[in-house]
C-alpha cells in the first residue's frame, strides 16, 4: 500500500513537470515549421506518456517479480527523466520569476519591459533560458542512458604507498583490492569474467575484498562462483562482509520468527560462499602475513559504520587483539565512515585502511586534480586515497553496481597498491 501511494505521488509530480516543461518546448520550437513542431511535440509526449503509463502499471503487474535487470533499467530510465526535468525546471523557474518581476515593475513604474532581448542576436531571455534548461536536462538524461554501457568498464587504478615502518621483506608488495561485487545485479557473465581476467593479469601477491558480495541473498552468487573462484594469490585472498551481506534490506534489521531464522541461514550461506571461493573471510579477527621471517598484520572487521541508518555488526577491539605488536597493520573495513568514527581517534597504529561501500555513487566527475560526486555530501571519504598524519585510507569505487545499472564518470574499479 505504501509503495503504491508513493508511486501515485511520483506520478502526480511527473504530470505537473511534463506540462511545465512542455511550455518551454513550445517556446524553443515556436520558430520551427509546423511539421518540425509536430515531430517535436509527438516525441516529447510519446516518451513522457510511456514513462507515466509504465509507472502507473507497476502496482498492477507484480513489478517486483519482473526480472531484476529489466526492473533496474526501467526504473533508472524513469528516474532519469524525472531528474532531467527537475534540473530543466530550475532554469524555467528563473525565467518565470524574472518575468513576474518585470511585470510587477511595469505596473508599479508604468514601464513596459516586455520583449527585452539578449544582446544583438535578438534571442529573448525566455528562449535563451528555455534552451539552457532543456539542454541541461537533456544532457543529464543522455548521460545517464550512456552510463548503462559503463557498468562493466573495469578501470585499473595504480598507486604506490610509502610507509617508514614497513618491514623490508614487504617492500614492493603488490596488493589488489576489489570491493562491492554485488553479484545480484550482474546480467553479463562474460563481462564480469573479463574483469576477473584483468585482476589475474596483475599477478598480485595478495588479493583483498572489502565486502558486499551480494545485494541481499546468497543465491545471487550461484552463477558466479566459478568466475570468482579463479582469484588466487601467493599470499592468499582475504575478505570481509559488507552491509548488504547481512540481508538487512531483504529480511529487515530485526526480523522475528521464521524470517529471523531464514535471515541467519542466508548469512551463513554467504559466509560459506566465501569459503567455497577459497577466500579467507575475516570476522573480527586478524592474521599475520609472513615473509622471510618478518610479518605484517591483516585485520578484518564485520560491518562498522559511523553513519546513522547503517548497522554495526563488528568489533575493532576484538579484531585488533593480538595485532598490537605487529610492526605494520592493514585494516579491512567496508564502510569508510568507520575511519573517522573509530580508527583515527582510537587506533593510531593502524597504518593502512581499505574500504569500499560508496561506489562513488556511480555518478560524478573525475578529472586530474578534481573529483566530484553527490555522495561527497554524505561521506567525507568516498573515493581514492585519504591521509591523516601517518595513517592512510583508500576507498575503492566498487567492482559491481546496485540500483542504477550503470556508471557515469565513476567507473568500476580494480585497485593495485604497491607498498614501498
Amino acid at each position: 500500500m505504501r509503495s503504491s501511494a508513493f508511486i501515485w505521488i511520483v506520478l502526480c509530480i511527473m504530470v505537473l513537470l511534463d506540462f511545465y516543461v512542455f511550455q518551454a518546448v513550445k517556446v524553443v520550437a515556436q520558430s520551427s515549421s509546423p511539421k518540425i513542431k509536430n515531430i517535436v511535440y509527438y516525441v516529447y509526449w510519446g516518451v513522457s506518456v510511456t514513462a507515466l503509463v509504465t509507472l502507473a502499471l507497476m502496482p498492477l503487474t507484480n513489478f517486483e517479480n519482473w526480472p531484476r535487470a529489466l526492473r533496474n533499467y526501467i526504473l533508472a530510465t524513469i528516474l532519469g527523466l524525472l531528474f532531467a526535468k527537475l534540473i530543466a525546471t530550475v532554469f524555467f523557474l528563473v525565467d518565470d520569476i524574472r518575468r513576474v518581476i518585470q511585470w510587477a515593475s511595469g505596473k508599479l513604474f508604468f514601464r513596459n519591459t516586455e520583449g527585452e532581448n539578449m544582446g544583438n542576436e535578438g534571442i529573448s531571455r525566455s528562449v535563451f533560458l528555455s534552451w539552457i534548461g532543456l539542454g541541461a536536462g537533456g544532457g543529464l538524461f543522455s548521460t545517464l542512458i550512456y552510463g548503462f554501457s559503463n557498468k562493466y568498464n573495469y578501470h585499473v587504478r595504480r598507486l604506490q604507498l610509502s610507509f617508514d615502518n614497513l618491514p623490508a621483506s614487504f617492500k614492493g608488495l603488490k596488493i589488489v583490492q576489489i570491493s562491492d561485487i554485488h553479484s545480484g545485479s550482474f546480467n553479463n557473465k562474460n563481462a564480469v569474467q573479463k574483469g576477473v581476467d584483468k585482476i589475474l593479469k596483475e599477478k598480485a601477491d595478495l588479493i583483498l575484498f572489502t565486502g558486499d558480495l551480494v545485494n541481499d541473498l546468497a543465491v545471487e552468487m550461484h552463477d558466479y562462483m566459478d568466475v570468482f573462484s579463479r582469484l588466487k594469490a601467493p599470499m592468499g585472498v582475504y575478505s570481509i562482509l559488507g552491509n548488504h551481506d547481512y540481508g538487512d534490506y531483504y529480511y529487515g534489521v530485526h526480523p522475528t520468527g521464521d524470517k529471523a531464522i531464514e535471515k541467519e541461514k542466508n548469512l551463513q550461506r554467504v559466509k560459506e560462499a566465501h569459503a567455497e571461493l577459497g577466500w579467507n573471510l575475516l570476522l573480527d579477527e586478524n592474521v599475520f602475513i609472513e615473509k622471510n621471517g618478518e610479518h605484517i598484520a591483516l585485520i578484518g572487521v564485520q560491518n562498522i559504520s559511523g553513519k546513522r541508518g547503517f548497522q554495526t555488526y563488528g568489533s575493532l577491539a576484538k579484531a585488533y587483539a593480538g595485532a598490537e605488536h605487529s610492526p605494520f597493520k592493514i585494516l579491512m573495513s567496508h564502510d569508510p565512515s568507520h575511519w573517522d568514527f573509530e580508527v583515527l581517534p582510537k587506533y593510531p597504529e593502524i597504518d593502512l585502511a581499505l574500504a569500499g561501500h560508496t561506489h562513488g555513487m556511480q555518478f560524478g566527475v573525475e578529472l586530474p586534480g578534481f573529483k566530484w560526486s553527490p555522495v561527497q555530501y554524505i561521506y567525507k571519504e568516498w573515493a581514492g586515497l585519504y591521509e591523516q598524519g601517518k595513517q592512510k585510507l583508500y576507498v575503492n569505487r566498487g567492482y559491481g553496481f546496485i540500483g542504477y545499472p550503470g556508471r557515469v564518470g565513476i567507473l568500476p574499479e580494480i585497485t593495485v597498491i604497491e607498498l614501498i
